[in-house]
């Protein structure tokens, strides 16, 4: 597979459009000249040039709108705008200028997801791996498929890096045109509630709609529970061709009452898709999976713990929806890499187990040492933090989860970014006040240092947090170098080395 380090600056190459050929008549309301051509989008004003259209959207630091000179002086040709400003150019206005990106720039590229077969993929946790698993199953039946997720994005079969998510309207729109012009078929992505509660998801034809989960976290951005759930549900509430939900879950159960669905379960519960006679081993499960049809098919991942059979269960689902045979499916479960940073075995030859893993909520944290618990015949240790500007209700809660698992909680720093990691450590080690053996550490390194130095043969140690990331936010937006897995590497070789 080729590998981009990042995304190509230059858009995929369109024909300019008439403004008015543009914008439907239920978009807003165009003052000005109709005709004028647009060669390109865009709502960052770094980004406007020669034939833009420029959408102005408030933001929480900045808003578009007192950008609208200076981006008419680089050559903006039409704004998009919340009230009619005074720059002598065509304006398109309307009630949302944010929630208008998604509908226009589907339209500017030519409505891709109309022809790519895209699977959106949504929850709390689990989204990377499914996606990554939809994709390996459809390319092993010979579907080219892209990816859009946390770890990185495919287009083409190129890998390139990421900074969000699910990016922004514009952008997306466009690397799906880009998806269908590297000759993919069909895209797994996956759906943020960000993305959905910022209208980035808009306009997307998804195939198939996929919910994994739902448990606490980015509760700084919505207002409690029912509103995240709110957010989610309306991936399901856009009409997807087919909704998959986890009855192992609560609020899957809830989509389900809603929603007709296709269902699915790793814990036994009457589902369209049920996991049956399930083992673990150190490399991964086996399993068999009951299907609509009545038919059973043996399955086996390379992952271990029981959230990645819901995962491999999801992912299955959604791939047989979509008219892979379910044979050909299983074998794409049975291939398929892990997933950078996702329950990730770091092997120097040492005695003991490590893994790494994104786990960043109390819920992935606790079924992240679950599942480590099943493999460790010794003493199982977890390193754990939590980031900084983010729900901070989840932080003693995490400390918890390591204290009930875990025979040592090393409590660290995560990406702190404007916070002091000192009070951030405090707040999660509270939680771990009971743990059978508690240290805190706030320097990273060293306390994966710690980790491996007390590590025994037999035992596993947990690097819980940041899973791929290669860097530590800190204040003022800055980011250093900072990779748990090398990490490790580097501590283990150290470890291993003569004195």
């Amino acid at each position: 597979m080729t590998v981009r380090e990042s995304p190509p600056d230059s858009l995929p190459r369109i024909a300019p459009v008439r403004l008015d050929e543009l914008i439907a008549e239920e978009t807003g309301r165009i003052v000005g000249d109709r005709s004028v051509e647009i060669s390109a989008l865009a709502y960052d004003s770094r980004r406007a040039g020669p034939g833009t259209l420029f959408f102005c959207v408030p933001g929480a630091r900045a808003d578009g709108h007192d950008f609208a000179a200076q981006v008419v002086e680089a050559g903006a040709a039409a704004l998009v705008v919340e009230r009619e400003l005074e720059p002598d150019v065509p304006q398109v206005v309307v009630a949302d200028a944010r929630a208008a990106m998604a509908p226009l720039a589907a339209r500017f590229w030519g409505d891709p997801t109309a022809e790519l077969r895209t699977v959106g993929v949504t929850g709390t946790n689990g989204k990377t791996t499914t996606a990554f698993l939809v994709r390996e199953i459809l390319e092993g039946a010979g579907i080219s498929c892209g990816l859009l997720g946390t770890v990185k994005q495919v287009v083409g079969g190129a890998e390139e890096e990421v900074e969000r998510t699910t990016p922004e309207a514009i952008e997306l729109q466009a690397t799906f045109r880009r998806m269908l012009d590297g000759r993919d078929r069909a895209c797994a992505m996956e759906v943020s509630s960000h993305a959905l509660s910022l209208h980035r998801a808009d306009a997307i034809h998804f195939e198939v709609a996929l919910f994994t989960n739902l448990t606490q976290d980015h509760l700084d951005f919505h207002a409690d529970m029912e509103d995240y759930f709110a957010v989610k549900r309306k991936l399901f509430e856009a009409g997807p061709g087919t909704a998959i939900v986890n009855l192992d879950d609560p609020y899957g159960r809830r989509l389900a009452e809603q929603f007709q669905c296709l269902t699915f379960s790793a814990e036994g519960a009457e589902a369209d898709f049920s996991a049956r006679e399930v083992s673990f081993d150190s490399i991964g499960a086996s399993f068999t999976v009951a299907t609509p049809g009545g038919g059973e098919i043996a399955v086996r991942t390379g992952m271990p713990g029981h959230f990645n059979v819901a995962n491999a269960l999801g992912a299955f689902a959604a791939a047989t929806a979509m008219g892979v045979d379910p044979q050909t499916a299983a074998a794409g479960l049975a291939g398929a890499a892990r997933v950078p940073g996702r329950f990730e075995v770091i092997d120097e030859g040492q005695e003991f187990a490590v893994l790494v893993d994104y786990a960043h909520t109390p819920d992935s944290v606790e079924n992240v040492l679950r599942a480590a618990r099943r493999l460790t015949a010794g003493r199982l240790s977890v390193v754990v933090g939590a980031g900084g500007d983010r729900d901070r209700d989840k932080r003693p809660k995490m400390g918890r989860a390591g204290a009930e698992l875990a025979d040592l909680v090393i409590v660290t720093s995560d990406n702190p970014r404007s916070e002091d990691p000192e009070a951030i450590v405090a707040e999660v080690a509270a939680g771990a006040a009971g743990a059978r053996e508690l240290e805190v550490v706030v320097d990273r390194r060293a306390a994966i240092a710690l980790a491996l130095g007390r590590a025994a043969p037999g035992d596993t140690v947990v690097i819980a947090g940041k899973g791929h990331e290669q860097g530590q936010e800190l204040e003022d937006g800055r980011k250093i170098p900072f990779d748990d897995r090398d990490v490790a590497r580097q501590e283990l070789r150290r470890l291993g080395s003569p004195a």
